[in-house]
This record gives C-alpha cells, sequence and structure tokens, in this order.
C-alpha cells in the first residue's frame, strides 16, 4: 500500500470507509493504543494548557470574505488571527480541529462548490521564537520548508511507534526554517527534545506566530511539502481517521475539536454502520434537524418545519427559562438524592400540589418506561399479585416487563404474542369498534370487557394486581375514552383487591387543557399515576405518584435508590416547566388551540372524504383517515402521501392507531393560533392536491 500513489491511496481508503471498515488496518490498533498510553506524552512547549490558560479561537462561523496573507483586498487573515489573540491574551490561543473553516481562501486554489476546509490540526498560538519540544521519543521522517507555496513556515515530520511497532506520524508547521535546519531524516529524537522555534510572519508566509500540531496513521506517499493540513467536508469520515484528533497527545483541557456538519447521507450511512438496527427514522427522506426553538424545528439549511407532532417538547423547544435552568444548575452541583437539596423537595412539593391530594407520595425517576416498570412492582408489593389487566393496543414502555403489558407490541411485529399473567381488554373505541357513539351506555359496556376478564382471573384461583390503562388511548389511535370507562373498569378491579394505575406519560401536566391530568376528565382517582415526556421537556425526568398507603406497602426493607433520580439539575428543570406552564397559561392555550385545531379538521372533512373522524382533548388529537365512510375501510396509504407532502410543505406530522391511518396531533403546548391556522391551510391545500 505504502508504494501506491497518495491518489490511488486516497480512492482505496474512501471506498473502505464507505464500506464500514477502517480506513486501513492499523487504525483500530492505533486508537485503542493511544486511548491506553496518551499519559506517556510530554508536552509539546512550555505554556501550560490547562483549562485557565488557554482560550478557543474560533474561525469557523466568520464569514469567507477574509482573504489568506498573500492577497489584496478584504480583512486579512493574519490580522483576524492576531486581533482574536490579543482579546484572549495572556492566555494561549487554541485553533480546533475538524473545524470548518471558511475563512480559508487559497491563492492557489480557486473557489469550488466543495472547498477544503475541515482543518486537520490543532492550532497553538504562541509569540514568535516559542521553543517546541518532542512530545515523545521518534525519528526524523522529514523536514523542509518553503513558506511561498504553502505558507507553512518550517515543517518537521516525527516517526513514532507502539510499543509493538506499529508507526505513525506527528507533524509540527510553521516553525522557523533556521531552528529546524539541524535536523536530518533518521536522526533519533528523545522525548523533550527541542524540535524548533516558532516563526515570525516574515518567514512564514506572513501567518502570525503558531504551532500547527497534526497526528496522522499514514504518511499517504507524501512529501514534506505535500501534506495536507486541511480537506473535503465530503471526505471527512477518511479524514478522521488519517489525521486523528491530535488532543489525545497533547492533552489540552478545552473543547479543542469542531463538529463538522455532514450530509445527511453521510450520517445515515453511519447510523446504519452503528446504531442498532431496530432505531427507525422518521420520512422517506429523513431530515437532519439542527435546532429547535418554540413549535419550530430546523435543518441543516436553515429551513423550518412546524412540529405538530413533538408533546416530549411540552413547553417548546429550547425555552429559554428551562435552558437556564439547567444551566444555572449544572454549573453549581449535580449529584444524587441521598444529600438534602432544595430543588429536589421544591419540585415534589409542586408537583404534589397539581395531583390530588390523595396521591402525596412521589418517586422519582428518568423515563416514562422506568416509572410504568416501577409502579408495577408498587402495585406487586401492595396487592402480592401477578395478574394484569391492559387495554388493547395500549403501550407502556420499552423494558421486558413493559412489553409484556403492551398489546401494541406483543401482538406487533417481533412479538411473542400475550404472556399468561396479562389479560387484554377490548379497546374502547367509538369510531370503529364494537359499540359507536351513539349507543347506550357506551363507556359502561366497554368497562363490562374489564369485568369479564376479572370474573375470568378470579375463576382460575387468582386476582388482579393492577388495571393499567393511558387515560386516552395514544398507539391506539389517539382515542379519547367514553364517557364511564374508566370509572367503570376501575371499579371492577378494585373489587377483586387490585389497584388502578393512570399512565399520563403523554397526556399528562395540562396538555387535555380543562385539568392538569387527562384522568380528570374521566371522574376518577388512580391508585398510581405515571408521567414522563413532557415533564422536563425533553430531558430525561419521569415520575411516580401513588398514596401513603400503597408506598408503604413497597417500604419493605430493600432500598429504592435510582441515581438520577431527583438530581439537583433535573428538578431544577422540572421546576421551570411548571413554572412555564403557569405563566405562560398554557392550560388555556391548550385547551383554546384545541378547540380551533378540531373545529378546524371537522371543517376540512366537510371537504374532504378522507377524513372519517376526527377526536381528541386540548392538544392530544387524532383525525382518522378512510376510503369509505360507511365501511371505514382504513386508507394508510393516503395519509402517509399526506404527512410526506406536509413535510415537503414544512409542517412536520405523524401517525397512529392500529391500522396506521390515524394523524395524531401534539404539538408542544405553546403553539400560536397563527400556527394552527397556517397547519390547517397547509393540510387543507394537500388534500386537494392528493385529490383526498
Amino acid at each position: 500500500m505504502n508504494a501506491a500513489k497518495p491518489e490511488q491511496l486516497i480512492a482505496e481508503m474512501l471506498a473502505r470507509v464507505t464500506a464500514g471498515l477502517p480506513a486501513h488496518e492499523h487504525v483500530p490498533h492505533l486508537r485503542r493504543w493511544l486511548d491506553f498510553n496518551n499519559h506517556r506524552f510530554g508536552p509539546v512547549l512550555r505554556a501550560p494548557l490547562d483549562r485557565a490558560h488557554v482560550a478557543i479561537l474560533d474561525a469557523a462561523d466568520d464569514p469567507a470574505r477574509l482573504t489568506h496573507p498573500s492577497r489584496n483586498g478584504g480583512e486579512n487573515l493574519t490580522a483576524w488571527w492576531l486581533q482574536r489573540q490579543r482579546e484572549v491574551a495572556p492566555r494561549t490561543g487554541i485553533g480546533r480541529y475538524g473545524e470548518d473553516r471558511g475563512i480559508y481562501d487559497h491563492p492557489d486554489e480557486p473557489r469550488e462548490e466543495n472547498p477544503r476546509k475541515i482543518h486537520h490540526a490543532i492550532d497553538i498560538f504562541e509569540p514568535a521564537g516559542t521553543e517546541i519540544f518532542a512530545p515523545y521519543p521518534a525519528i526524523v521522517e522529514m523536514q523542509g520548508n518553503d513558506p511561498t507555496r504553502h505558507g507553512f513556515g518550517g515543517i518537521v515530520v516525527l516517526l513514532h511507534e507502539t510499543d509493538d511497532g506499529v508507526p505513525f506520524w506527528t507533524l509540527y508547521g510553521h516553525l522557523a526554517p533556521g531552528s529546524i535546519a539541524r535536523l536530518r531524516p533518521g536522526q533519533r529524537i528523545a522525548k523533550g527534545d527541542i524540535l524548533g522555534m516558532l516563526a515570525a510572519p516574515a518567514e512564514n508566509g506572513d501567518w502570525p506566530p503558531h504551532l500547527h500540531f497534526q497526528l496522522m496513521t499514514h504518511l499517504m506517499g507524501w512529501q514534506v511539502l505535500d501534506i495536507i493540513g486541511i480537506s473535503w467536508a465530503s471526505q471527512w469520515e477518511l479524514w478522521r481517521e488519517i489525521c486523528p484528533d491530535p488532543n489525545i497527545i497533547l492533552g489540552i483541557e478545552a473543547d479543542c475539536a469542531a463538529p463538522v456538519a455532514r450530509k445527511p447521507a453521510q450520517l445515515l450511512a453511519e447510523r446504519k454502520r452503528h446504531l442498532a438496527p431496530s432505531f427507525s427514522l422518521a420520512y422517506d427522506t429523513p431530515l437532519k434537524i439542527v435546532r429547535g426553538a418554540g413549535c419550530h424545528l430546523y435543518d441543516g439549511t436553515g429551513r423550518a418545519y412546524l412540529d405538530m407532532v413533538n408533546n416530549v417538547a411540552h413547553v417548546g423547544h429550547c425555552h429559554p427559562r428551562v435552558v437556564k435552568a439547567a444551566t444555572r444548575q449544572m454549573n453549581r452541583l449535580n449529584t444524587n438524592s441521598r444529600y438534602l437539596h432544595d430543588n429536589l423537595t421544591s419540585y415534589i412539593r409542586r408537583l404534589a400540589e397539581i395531583l390530588p391530594p390523595e396521591l402525596s407520595v412521589i418517586y422519582l425517576v428518568n423515563s416514562g418506561s422506568e416509572a410504568n416498570d416501577l409502579a408495577l412492582r408498587l402495585a406487586h408489593a401492595h396487592t402480592k399479585a401477578r395478574d394484569i389487566v391492559v387495554v388493547d393496543h395500549g403501550y407502556h414502555g420499552h423494558l421486558s416487563s413493559l412489553i409484556d403489558i403492551s398489546p401494541y407490541k406483543f401482538h406487533g411485529k417481533g412479538g411473542e404474542g400475550r404472556p399468561s399473567h396479562t389479560w387484554v381488554a377490548e379497546m374502547p373505541d367509538p369510531y370503529r369498534g364494537r359499540l359507536r357513539r351513539g349507543d347506550k351506555d357506551v363507556g359502561p359496556a366497554y368497562a363490562d370487557s374489564v369485568a369479564t376478564l376479572v370474573m375470568d382471573l378470579v375463576a382460575l384461583g387468582r386476582k388482579p394486581m393492577a388495571f393499567v390503562a393511558e387515560s386516552i388511548q395514544g398507539c391506539g389511535g389517539q382515542i379519547p375514552f367514553p364517557h364511564g370507562y374508566l370509572a367503570g373498569a376501575y371499579a371492577h378491579v378494585r373489587r377483586e383487591g387490585g389497584v388502578c394505575i393512570a399512565d399520563e406519560v403523554q397526556v399528562g401536566f395540562g396538555r387535555v387543557g380543562s385539568h392538569w391530568w387527562a384522568f380528570e376528565t374521566q371522574g376518577v382517582l388512580p391508585d398510581i399515576v405515571t408521567m414522563g415526556k413532557p415533564i422536563g421537556a425533553g430531558h430525561p425526568l419521569a415520575a411516580v405518584a401513588t398514596t401513603p398507603e400503597i408506598a408503604a406497602s413497597f417500604t419493605n426493607g430493600m432500598e429504592y435508590f435510582n441515581t438520577f433520580g431527583g438530581n439537583p439539575v433535573s428538578a431544577a428543570i422540572g421546576l421551570a416547566v411548571l413554572d412555564v406552564i403557569r405563566d405562560e397559561r398554557l392550560l388555556h392555550n391548550a385547551r383554546a388551540r384545541g378547540v380551533q385545531l378540531m373545529d378546524g379538521l371537522r371543517l376540512l372533512a366537510t371537504r374532504h372524504r378522507v377524513i372519517g373522524d376526527v377526536r381528541g382533548l386540548g392538544l392530544f388529537i387524532g383525525a382518522e383517515f378512510v376510503k369509505d365512510r360507511d365501511t371505514l375501510q382504513p386508507d394508510a396509504a393516503g395519509l402517509k402521501a399526506v404527512i410526506e407532502a406536509m413535510k415537503g410543505a414544512g409542517v412536520l406530522l405523524s401517525s397512529e392507531g392500529p391500522h396506521n391511518n390515524v394523524l395524531k396531533i401534539k404539538p408542544p403546548l405553546v403553539i400560536s393560533e397563527a400556527d394552527c391556522a397556517h397547519f390547517l391551510s397547509v393540510l387543507d391545500r394537500t388534500l386537494s392536491d392528493l385529490h383526498l
């Protein structure tokens, strides 16, 4: 491979990286060796490189009007660097590795659509004459200088070896040519030997004094003046293996590596290479989302998308108060709940205040899945039973214990069917279920399905541990339960000693608008309530609330400890979310915008017969798509076409339901009247364009 020309090697290695292989055979070994041996490297200069003595000089976001030192016109690049050095003095200025430097405009290279501008090295800015030292035993591979061609001043390349003889190289650019004249190829260099000194601008292509320090896993057949220090963003997957982050040697206590903005196709390839295939992506052509604000998400080009489906960002993406609360507390302390802290006690008090007084005991965890798993443990501790009644098509989380009680999963693709301890009640769907709107006592009649199951398991000599249900069916198709359903179901289960668990992971915290909790719309009081998703507005925070009696049953001598549950940062975020909901009147907004959206959807249904049903509470809404309103034949294909077309028009949506034909609408609670009107207008136009 070493005898091949650089262009051929680049092509071969690029093909390997594209195929998911290392660029060359030594890359994995070198990564591991450097990880475990970086403590053996010495300093490259006398100045300390700890966090108190360095400052990052960000060159990524400045305009391309800056010109190369050898060109006239515009602001000179050297002057720009020197100004930034003055701003951070007396600290050492650091130029980042992997930085996308729009400032580069080399006189020998015409402007390209995809210019070479990703920085392979770390720059260390110190005065001219600063001594540079070898960080590890080496042999001089090559040295040279030609400031008129590349503006690199003097260059030294050292060859090093791992303990088992695998080679790697370090490059030192912008050295004073006279200071390296004594070095010869093949010369042995000890750790700590002086290599040279930083060049002044006059002998360095007019660049400011600094060290360009580059680590290389392969020499690519280059001669010293051919080694490149910048490359193309489109080839970064290759070059970050040929020229890895050199801070593993330097040990600078700062964020010296800049993220390179890669194209969606590159990100997709890397996901497929390393991310487990069970993780899915939205849309036929996935979006690369880089920023969020309020009800909008923004892709890498800056295009805005109205987010109509993200109920996790409950108070809006990146709400300033939530971000500030997290940052402020993270800067001060983050630990666990074994210490007293104001945030924890303030948060559980605030949470208890918006729950029924009977549910006064709080457990803090990290996710809705953790919350539901803990709820099952609480129920078992209190009842000593195992059998659980759930609603068909329900989903309660990704843990094994929750897959077992989620028909949406165990009856779906890859599922193993209903476990023997799980009893599945029919879904109370008044649109396409056994009982419809207008039938007598629809809610209590559906609840009789729960009664039948309870009697069946009692006949077997067992008793129910719990009835578990989302307070509004989510994965089942955004279905508010008919009035009286939960009251009846709860009564049937409690009659035989079971407890009732309300899964509010999706619909809690004011999403229904009229109440804090969706179970309140049914006039019931659960024994256990689980919450997640909106509780932290995107931060991993969740909770379980229960009665003192059930909590006492769980207090059996075994400690319940959650490493991150109730930590000061999570509690600060939870408090900020509650403050925003209160101060921005978001319960009222959820109610008002929900009415606006459902009225608008029902109006659209008069013009587009594909909309068979509109239902929901507050900002938890479903619109069911059918091919025929009499037969209720689902139209999943039509809905998919609508979702893809709406994405193209800048509106993000998703589908749900047993037939995947329900348009789910659950935007952040901060959505505005204008945003809702825009969504309805775009949907109307899309349905017309698709002739639906």
